[in-house]
């Protein structure tokens, strides 16, 4: 069975720094895709950003966070870091990790999901 697994997350005040990572582990024959959403109270979960492994040009962001935020990939492993710098309080939500992931019992690709870190930007 895949599983996503996170770290990272809490209480940061405004201007200050976070980084969040996630772990594909379990049965995983090959990752597509890794990505970060976010869902504040009262509102739609948001893609924040996206690591494609296979991609030369593998990361892409939303308008909210560029310039701010840094997707990253661990070379060996299949384990992606967002970096998030001058948080505001807007970044405040609850953030998941997904995965487009192969898994080696099935033979297929399907979306999986972390269970959720709090990031909270207040002073």
């Amino acid at each position: 069975q895949v599983q996503l697994v996170e770290s990272g997350g809490g209480l940061v005040q405004p201007g200050g720094s976070l980084t969040l990572s996630c772990t594909a582990s379990g049965t995983v024959a090959s990752v597509y895709k890794m990505a970060y959403y976010r869902q504040a109270p009262g509102k739609e979960r948001e893609l924040v950003a996206t690591y494609v492994f296979t991609s030369p040009t593998p990361t892409t962001y939303a308008d909210s966070v560029k310039g701010r935020f840094t997707i990253a990939r661990d070379s060996a492993e299949n384990i992606i870091h967002v970096r998030m710098n001058n948080l505001k309080p807007e970044d405040t939500a609850v953030y998941y990790c997904y995965g487009d992931i192969k898994s080696a019992t099935t033979g297929r690709f399907r979306e999986y999901w972390g269970q959720g870190t709090q990031v909270t930007v207040s002073s």
